[in-house]
């Protein structure tokens, strides 16, 4: 009985080890099959025409605080990528999402992230999105972006089939600075103005009216 339980306690230790050293030999291959295609200085990918959409939130998702308007920036974008040699035979799928970095007013930088996606197979990772709409609304610390300059990048994880996730940026960066926020009160004057102007008018005509009924 001791010697069956020794033999099936080796046993298992042999197989726990002989898997380890499998899964680092998968590991390693993989790893040396990713720096043999390049993917950390990946330059296929073009981001442009990002436009700025800056708003007041008064909600606490929003990271406001006691009711207090709190700036909310979104963007639209054009992107085209080829990610493709981030997939090899050990990935399982990519997560790529678009940062920018800022440096915010009190002297350090931030990073926050306005779109993501999960890319499942190769097929995928050929992106052409034109005037794309930013997933998250994104605030800062601070209560203004103050119209800062911002570095946009689209950075990646790959998740594979076995070992470690991995994690990397393409070479491509596109800048923007961030708009003002609008002012929410230029529709309600707008349409004062415009109401101003109606009545104007309707007096004009009645007054017109009235000149031509007392010639008559």
């Amino acid at each position: 009985m001791f010697n069956l339980s020794t033999r099936i306690q080796t046993a298992g230790n042999q197989a726990l080890t002989s898997s380890a050293v499998l899964a680092g030999i998968v590991v390693m291959l993989s790893l040396l099959q990713l720096w043999r295609d390049a993917v950390w200085s990946i330059d296929a990918v073009e981001i442009a025409n990002i436009k700025s959409t800056t708003t007041l939130k008064k909600s606490f998702q929003y990271g406001s605080t006691g009711g207090r308007p709190k700036e909310n920036n979104k963007i639209s974008f054009d992107l085209e990528s080829d990610l493709t040699p981030l997939f090899n035979w050990n990935t399982k799928q990519v997560f790529i999402y678009l940062t920018a970095s800022y440096n915010s007013t009190d002297g350090g930088e931030s990073k926050v992230t306005y779109w993501d996606k999960i890319l499942r197979t190769k097929e995928d990772a050929t992106l052409k999105l034109k005037n794309a709409k930013s997933k998250y609304s994104v605030w800062d610390v601070q209560d203004s972006f103050d119209g800062t300059p911002a570095v946009v990048k689209l950075e990646w994880n790959i998740q594979p089939w076995i070992g470690p996730l991995i994690y990397g940026e393409t070479t491509t960066t596109a800048t923007f600075e961030f708009a003002q926020p609008k002012d929410k009160s230029a529709p309600k004057a707008t349409k004062e103005k415009r109401e101003k102007k109606t009545e104007k008018k309707t007096k004009r005509v009645k007054k017109e009216s009235a000149k031509k009924e007392q010639v008559e």
